[in-house]
C-alpha cells in the first residue's frame, strides 16, 4: 500500500554521507518531533532530477525552512557516495540532506517502487513529494510514473501557505 495523507512513514535505515563516509540514518532520526520537506525522485544524475526537481528545492530551501520546515530532504534509490557527489554538483550542500535508500527498502516500505528495468535502471521509486510533521504525512503530491507535475518545490511551498 502507498504512503497517504494522514499515513506514517514506513520505519526504514537509509544512509548519508558523514565526515568519515556513509552513515547510516533512521527516519525516527529524520522524521521524529520534526517537521520535513522530503522529496523522492528516481534517479540522481538523471534528466528532470537534475534539471528540475532537485534545483527547485536547493533555491526553495530557506522558503521551505521560512514556513517551519526543520529539514529539507531528498531520497533515492541510490548509494551514499552518488548522492553526495550528486548534491555537491547541485549546490545542495547545507540545504538539502541527501540520503541513499540504495537497496530501494524504503520505496519497497512505502509502496512507491517502480519498476524502471526496461530503460536498464532496476526498481526505483516513483517521483513525490511530501510535508511530514513527526512522522506522520500532512501533505503528499505523488507522480504517476514518468510524470513531473506536481512535486515540484513550488506546489508545495503554496501548499504550505
Amino acid at each position: 500500500m502507498a504512503i497517504e495523507k494522514g499515513g506514517r512513514l514506513p520505519a526504514a535505515k537509509l544512509r548519508t554521507m558523514g565526515e568519515g563516509g556513509p552513515r547510516e540514518i533512521s527516519t525516527d532520526e529524520i522524521f521524529a518531533g520534526k517537521k520535513v520537506a522530503i522529496f523522492g525522485l528516481p534517479g540522481a544524475f538523471t534528466r528532470t532530477c537534475s534539471a528540475k526537481h532537485l534545483p527547485g528545492f536547493v533555491e526553495k530551501a530557506d522558503a521551505l525552512k521560512a514556513k517551519g520546515v526543520v529539514t529539507v530532504a531528498c531520497i533515492s534509490v541510490n548509494d551514499a557516495f552518488v548522492m553526495d557527489a550528486w548534491g555537491k554538483a547541485q549546490g545542495a550542500t547545507g540545504k538539502v540532506l541527501m540520503l541513499a535508500g540504495g537497496n530501494g527498502d524504503f520505496a519497497r516500505a512505502a509502496g512507491i517502487e517502480t519498476d524502471n528495468t526496461a530503460n536498464g535502471m532496476g526498481r526505483r521509486m516513483r517521483r513525490f513529494s511530501a510535508y511530514v510533521v513527526d512522522g506522520t504525512v500532512e501533505i503528499l503530491n505523488l507522480e504517476n510514473p514518468g510524470n513531473y507535475e506536481v512535486s515540484d518545490a513550488d506546489t508545495l511551498l503554496k501548499q504550505l501557505g
